[in-house]
């Protein structure tokens, strides 16, 4: 099934920070998705929070799986699959970067997030093309592939 998935807001509930990690957490009302032109409220009813790295700038709870509501469907999603949103990688990166370890240059800061954004993405986009030659069964491509993980 095809669905097309965007952010329709994201706001941290509270956030909490510590010399390693930058903490999102999420609450109802909070955060919201479109799915195929309907929204999907967050519930916190599996994943409460979305944690950082401060130096490197990446999620680090990649397995974290959130659930959305729209009456009585509930959607869950796992972090990679959100991460792999533009949108809500934008916002995420937006929220956190007050708390991100100080970088010397304002110009060197902004092209290293957008760098770790385009790298979040890449990463991903070769790992959905190893997900596609596997279920192709394309042996040659899978093994190119995987080299550049």
């Amino acid at each position: 099934m095809c669905w097309l998935i965007s952010v329709k807001m994201l706001k941290p509930y509270y956030i909490k920070s510590n010399e390693n990690y930058v903490r999102i957490i999420l609450a109802y009302q909070y955060f919201a998705v479109v799915i195929n032109k309907k929204v999907y409220q967050f519930i916190p009813v599996e994943a409460k929070e979305i944690r950082i790295n401060r130096s490197t700038r990446k999620v680090e709870n990649i397995g974290a799986r959130f659930a959305f509501q729209k009456g009585k469907d509930i959607v869950y999603m796992t972090m990679s699959e959100l991460l792999s949103l533009p949108d809500f990688l934008y916002q995420l990166h937006t929220i956190a970067k007050p708390y991100y370890n100080c970088v010397d240059v304002e110009s060197n800061e902004q092209e290293n997030e957008t760098a770790i954004i385009i790298d979040e993405l890449e990463h991903l986009n070769v790992k959905r093309l190893i997900d596609n030659a596997l279920d192709e069964r394309d042996e040659e491509a899978f093994r190119t592939l995987v080299k550049l993980l």
